[in-house]
């Protein structure tokens, strides 16, 4: 590979793996900004190592066992390493980047868990909607401030301001770091949905700008939205939030008229619609369906969107489903 195309190899695999990475180091460090500041050093790391020796067979094992060495190198420092021991040497035999497969079968429940906890602590209710939408792009969505900062049309030191403040309070209030459960998880899940939700909406239909539409940020919604389905299974909002947005999504290209202008939903091309995003979004309603969620808010609205996705024509759509929904 040429230095330019390993640099796009180190890229691509910080995008997938950036999330996993920071969840994984904080629960092994209880501190978010730390995790993160860990993460960033291993793809410094990795940008140096890999053009000289190559990309590894397993490259985010290789970034996990990086950031874990320095955060080790951290508590050393620091004097709090006994404090901190069981959760950064519970695999500690497994260094060698030889044992990274049976490395990743070891954690993959154990990444599960992370992410989700990442998910929920980032959109903690504790947090402002501004703040927890940055949050999450950050650090779930591996976005740069910058690129949060261009997506939302405010200046970076803005969003810097945020994500440094939400990390603030969510640590001053010793927010676990965990997926709570039972009645606890039932709301917070609430606030995990309306965040993504929050993010697709202003790339569907942005509130400032020029531009009607910022479909990055409608792409992604969608990926966090995926992620979160795998991760919770089963929850049905979860499954009706990813059916609305892949819906929606669906008609992005027939949206806009090539000088700008709007084009209504009855007088849209749907030859340009996106079939494949129609049929996963009518996959994730229907799971939501089998889940028994057909009553919640997103789903409801899903299957609204679901009348017009099936209609081939705007006169075939059914109005007295859609009348029936809306009641």
């Amino acid at each position: 590979m040429t230095p330019i195309e390993t640099q796009r190899a180190v890229e691509a695999v910080w995008r997938i793996e950036a999330a996993r990475l920071v969840a994984g180091l904080t629960r092994m460090t209880r501190d978010m900004s730390l995790a993160e500041e860990l993460a960033q050093d291993a793809l410094v790391t990795a940008l140096k190592d890999w053009p000289k020796n190559g990309i590894p067979n397993n490259p985010g094992a290789w970034l996990m066992q990086t950031a874990k060495r320095r955060a080790i190198d951290h508590f050393r420092r620091s004097k709090v390493l006994a404090r901190n021991m069981p959760a950064l040497t519970y695999d500690e035999e497994l260094r060698q980047e030889d044992d990274a497969p049976d490395y990743d079968a070891r954690l993959d429940d154990e990444v599960k868990d992370n992410l989700l906890s990442l998910i929920f602590t980032a959109c903690h209710p504790i947090l402002s909607a501004e703040a927890r939408s940055a949050l999450t792009l950050r650090l779930v969505g591996g976005l740069t401030t910058a690129e949060i900062a261009r997506a939302f049309l405010v200046p970076e030191p803005t969003i810097q301001q945020r994500i440094v403040r939400a990390k603030k309070t969510l640590a001053d209030a010793h927010i676990p770091f965990e997926v709570p459960g039972g009645d606890d998880r039932a709301k917070r899940i609430g606030s995990v949905l309306e965040v993504v939700y929050l993010i697709f909406n202003e790339g569907y239909a942005a509130t400032a700008g020029d531009d009607w539409m910022r479909t990055e940020l409608c792409d992604e919604a969608l990926r966090l939205g995926r992620i979160l389905a795998r991760l919770a299974p089963n929850e049905p909002e979860v499954h009706g939030l990813v059916a609305l947005m892949e819906i929606q999504a669906s008609r992005s290209e027939a949206r806009v008229a090539g000088d700008g202008t709007p084009i209504l939903l009855l007088d849209q091309d749907r030859a340009r619609w996106n079939q494949i995003l129609i049929r996963r979004g009518l996959a994730a309603l229907e799971q939501t369906e089998r889940l028994g969620g057909s009553g919640g808010t997103y789903a409801l609205q899903a299957a609204i969107a679901a009348c017009h996705a099936r209609a081939s024509k705007a006169d075939h759509t059914d109005w007295s489903r859609i009348a029936e929904l809306y009641d």
